[in-house]
């Protein structure tokens, strides 16, 4: 018990001191899932929209069937894909960006858009439907439409992004298998703990798990009082 505390109260010391390696690797971490965060959110909160703004055949088993059920879909098998089309034998390989932060934000971006299309579509059914009927009335267009319920679901829409920045932030399989964990390069929180947890470094390793819970706590209180809203 002695021996956890001391490494508890030492690896406070490393985040109150700012060690410079504590640092740089929370940082990476979160300039990666931000930005996967952001690119993802562009793309999927559209497409979510559309989805739940148009009726077509098969649009029940897209949401139930496909979309909710990679919600829970493993990181490794994520990295994998992205890992056999970036390799060199694969078709993006020209593109040169295995074991960089590019391909690990490739990998979350794919990762968190189930999140970020199941749960805009969960957050324009709670609209009222007589808000975008009264719109397509007054010849409302489809982008004026997507502006109108995206405004009304505001709350519940950045709840969803706030979640799939926290399903980016904690994921492991992708940044290993594609980034690598190079060091001073792509080695983020996670794949940090991992590693340092394994060479017996406990006190590096608990400061970094530390920082983020503290990130994640930060993330839900913020959810939280969206959700409220």
């Amino acid at each position: 018990m002695d021996t956890l505390w001391n490494s508890f109260i030492k690896a406070i010391e490393l985040i109150v001191s700012l060690d410079p390696e504590v640092m740089e690797i929370a940082g990476r971490s979160l300039r990666i899932s931000i930005t996967s965060t952001l690119i993802g959110s562009l793309i999927f909160v559209p497409v979510g929209c559309l989805i739940q703004l148009n009726e077509f055949r098969g649009k029940r088993f897209l949401v139930v069937g496909i979309i909710q059920t990679l919600y829970s879909v493993p990181t490794v098998a994520i990295g994998l894909f992205v890992f056999v089309f970036i390799s060199r034998a694969g078709p993006l390989g020209f593109l040169n960006i295995l074991f960089t932060p590019t391909a690990i934000i490739i990998g979350q971006v794919l990762l968190i858009a189930p999140v970020l299309l199941g749960l805009t579509i969960s957050a324009l059914r709670g609209i009222d439907k007589t808000i975008p009927d009264t719109a397509r009335t007054l010849g409302a267009s489809g982008m004026q439409l997507m502006v109108l319920v995206l405004k009304e679901s505001r709350y519940a829409v950045m709840a969803a992004v706030i979640l799939a920045f926290g399903r980016a932030l904690s994921e492991v399989g992708i940044s290993i298998m594609v980034g690598g964990n190079i060091r001073g390069f792509t080695r983020v929180l996670t794949t940090a703990i991992s590693l340092e947890s394994s060479k017996g470094d406990i006190e590096f390793s608990m400061a970094l798990g530390i920082i983020l819970l503290l990130i994640a706590v930060v993330a839900n209180i913020i959810m939280n009082r969206i959700q409220q809203r």
